[in-house]
């Protein structure tokens, strides 16, 4: 789980299932978690087996700690690549119920408290699928990106300083940047973009002058103030200042020149403790948001996220595994393996529930014969958001404010007033229905994304 494995080494066993996963998986590497075949025909991993979901979460269990989470990208039965990743056991039996994971993150955390509170027995001893509502009672216990998780600057002799959650997006808050005419510089900003599309493609967090070079440079020529002079070398060095940067292989009082990091083989990238954080999902959102709302209002978002791997994040909906984009209304293209698909009893229900009045503004667009409202996730099912699809998720919404929240001019706040991004102004309050539970957290994943933290 902490390596993967390399896509190139298993194409004689992928069969159908290849092309899904070399499009989860990029950079190549795919992270792979499998089961065995259940034994009895009604068992808790039957259950398990059956209901899991895309998006879903992932905890795994060892020494009575939960020891890691992760999230469900998507589901795959395939007994060969199984068999060439883990072998048989004494049965014969493979691993062959596989999930492909996403936003591996090591934890510890003591599960008993946590299994006794949701009546799971102590020790597990099976795959065991746990419902939204127990999840989201122990939600704090088991996510350490929670605030109830130390977020302070902790000391440890060993490794030195420990950078929490919040000091990172002090750290992104306050970039020190050079000032050309009157507008602060976009060097930095742009390479931790760029660093941020290296995580979320599952690729090292280190990377070597000459490759920094190669891919930065062409960025910040393209997205940079005008007439900026094109200098790697720059953030390359001085993002250290930030807190959230390393740099190797090189020592020296003032800023290298290009050679003088060539011969030194100098290698950077963004910090061990800054990686971890930004391998969450809803912190890369958060960090994403925060980045281009604060240093880069001006800047093409699309294109500059697109050229740096972090093109779904500039829609609440995200991208489609085909690499279209959408409102929350094109369909999931048809495969071998499982992918996410909309439901559309819960689109009808959602509809139905608010009779197509709109949640933001109140109106009912009519037709000849009937009105028109649209389903909109709050968290996309599209990647990199892989939100689930489930009521709890969905707002009723009109064209306008289904186009408006997906392109993240408008978001909803803790107190459900609906504010217009480029202002924070209040134009609405949401309409909620007493049956509609809307999960809050996907909410915040959605302000993330506005740069509203």
């Amino acid at each position: 789980m902490r390596e993967g494995i390399r896509l190139s080494d298993y194409e004689h066993v992928l069969g159908a299932d290849g092309e899904a996963l070399r499009e989860l998986f990029p950079a190549g590497v795919a992270r792979l978690w499998g089961s065995t075949p259940p034994v009895r025909e009604k068992s808790e991993k039957v259950t398990a087996l059956e209901e899991r979901r895309v998006g879903d979460e992932v905890l795994f269990y060892a020494g009575k700690k939960f020891v890691a989470k992760a999230r469900i990208l998507g589901l795959f039965r395939n007994r060969p690549l199984a068999k060439a990743v883990w072998g048989v056991d004494d049965d014969q039996k493979t691993w062959e119920h596989i999930m492909a994971l996403g936003d591996v993150a090591e934890i510890e955390v003591p599960a008993e408290p946590v299994l006794r509170g949701l009546r799971i027995p102590v020790p597990l001893r099976s795959l065991t699928l746990v419902r939204a509502e127990g999840r989201r009672r122990f939600l704090d216990m088991v996510d350490p990106s929670e605030p109830s998780q130390p977020e302070r600057n902790d000391s440890h002799p060993e490794r030195g300083p420990t950078l929490g959650r919040d000091d990172l997006f002090r750290s992104l808050s306050s970039l020190k940047t050079h000032i050309k005419g009157q507008l602060p510089s976009r060097h930095k900003p742009i390479t931790l973009l760029w660093a941020i599309g290296r995580l979320a493609a599952e690729q090292d967090r280190m990377v070597g002058w000459e490759a920094f070079r190669n891919e930065v440079g062409p960025l910040l020529k393209d997205f940079g103030l005008p007439e900026s002079r094109v200098t790697p070398e720059y953030p390359f060095w001085h993002l250290r200042s930030s807190g959230l940067w390393s740099v190797e292989g090189i020592e020296q009082p003032s800023t290298p020149t290009p050679s003088q990091l060539t011969v030194a083989g100098a290698r950077a990238g963004l910090t061990k403790d800054a990686a971890k954080i930004l391998r969450r999902s809803l912190a890369r959102a958060e960090a994403v948001g925060l980045l281009c709302s604060k240093y880069l209002g001006d800047v093409d978002r699309d294109e500059l996220l697109e050229r740096v791997g972090l093109a779904g994040y500039t829609r609440a909906s995200g991208e489609l595994p085909d690499g279209g984009r959408g409102g929350g209304r094109v369909p999931r293209r048809s495969v071998t393996s499982s992918q996410p698909d909309r439901d559309p009893r819960l689109v009808e229900r959602i509809k139905v529930m608010y009779e197509h009045e709109c949640q933001v503004c109140g109106s009912r667009v009519e037709t000849r014969y009937s009105h028109y409202s649209e389903a909109a996730h709050i968290r996309g099912v599209g990647k990199p958001h892989h939100g689930p699809d489930e009521l709890s998720n969905l707002l009723c919404l009109c064209p306008n404010h289904h186009v408006e929240f997906d392109r993240l001019a408008i978001y909803i706040d803790e107190d459900w007033t609906v504010r217009r991004n480029s202002t924070g102004a209040v134009d609405y309050q949401l309409k909620r229905h007493a049956d509609h539970v809307i999960e809050q957290e996907h909410l915040r994943y959605h302000r993330g994304l506005c740069g509203r933290l």
